[in-house]
C-alpha cells in the first residue's frame, strides 16, 4: 500500500469518517473512497452495498474485479438518561458489538452501584458533549422524558448527522417535543428523523423489551441508512 494511502485512511480513521479502500484487481491499481461520494455504476452500489454492511469482499463491476477493503469508525450508542431501559440497552448494545455511553445529570440514577462496568457521566449532556461530540456514527437515545435534559442532545444530534435519533416518551411528549425544535430552528425534514416513540413497534412491554426495540431500530437505522449523499472525495 501507498504511504500516501496508508495516511490518508489514518487520518481517516482518527476522524470517525468512513472510507474504503478499492483496488482494482487487474491492475493493482488503488484508491479511497469515503462514505458519501458520489459514485456511479454497478461499482456505486456495490460500495453503497459495503459501507452498510461494513464488510470487506470482492466485488464485480463493469466487467471488472476489485477488492474493498471496508474501514468504518466503531459505531457508538450514547444514551441520555440512567433509567432501567439504560441497564438492559447497554449490555444488549455491547453484546451486538457497539460502543456506548450513558449520561445523566441525576446523582440519584446515575450510580456506579446501578451501572457496574457501564461507561457512565453523571453530568449534563451539554458539558460532556463539548468534549466529544456526536457524529454520523453515533446512535442517540434520549429516555429521561425530561426536556430540559433530553432537548440539547437531541438537538446535537440532528446538527451532527447522527444515523439515529431517537427519543422516549407518549405521541403527546413527541408533539410537544417536536414543537420546542420546530422552535429552535428545525425544519420539518430534519424532524421527521426523530423517532417517537422510539422504537419499533413490537408491542414491546416493560425496561427489556423496550430495549430490544429500540436496539433493533437502532441496527436497522445504521444496515439500511442512505450512504451516498454528496459529491465527495475519490482519489
Amino acid at each position: 500500500m501507498e504511504l500516501a494511502i496508508l495516511e490518508r485512511l489514518n487520518a481517516y480513521r482518527q476522524a470517525r469518517i468512513a472510507a474504503i479502500l478499492v483496488t482494482d484487481i487487474g491492475d493493482g491499481q488503488a484508491s479511497v473512497i469515503v462514505e458519501g461520494s458520489q459514485v456511479d455504476g454497478a461499482l456505486g452500489e456495490a460500495v453503497a452495498a459495503a459501507f452498510r454492511s461494513g464488510r470487506s469482499s470482492v466485488v464485480e463491476a463493469d466487467d471488472q474485479r476489485y477488492f474493498l477493503n471496508v474501514h468504518l469508525p466503531p459505531p457508538e450508542i450514547v444514551i441520555i438518561g440512567a433509567v432501567h431501559i439504560s441497564q438492559v440497552l447497554a449490555k444488549m448494545a455491547a453484546l451486538a458489538g457497539f460502543d456506548f455511553r450513558i449520561i445523566d445529570p441525576r446523582t440519584a440514577f446515575a450510580t456506579p452501584e446501578r451501572f457496574a462496568g457501564i461507561n457512565l457521566t453523571a453530568d449534563w449532556p451539554v458539558d460532556v458533549l463539548k468534549d466529544k461530540p456526536l457524529d454520523a456514527y453515533t446512535a442517540l437515545v434520549a429516555v429521561t422524558h425530561d426536556p430540559k435534559i433530553d432537548d440539547f442532545p437531541i438537538a446535537e444530534a440532528l446538527r451532527g448527522g447522527c444515523f439515529y435519533v431517537g427519543a422516549l416518551g407518549s405521541r403527546k411528549t413527541h408533539a410537544s417535543r417536536l414543537e420546542r425544535l420546530k422552535a429552535d430552528g428545525f425544519n420539518d425534514d430534519m424532524l421527521a428523523r426523530v423517532h417517537g416513540p422510539i422504537g419499533l413497534n413490537i408491542g414491546a412491554a416493560g425496561p427489556a423489551e423496550i430495549a430490544v426495540s429500540i436496539l433493533a431500530q437502532i441496527i436497522e437505522a445504521l444496515r439500511t441508512r442512505d450512504v451516498v449523499l454528496r459529491t465527495g472525495d475519490i482519489r
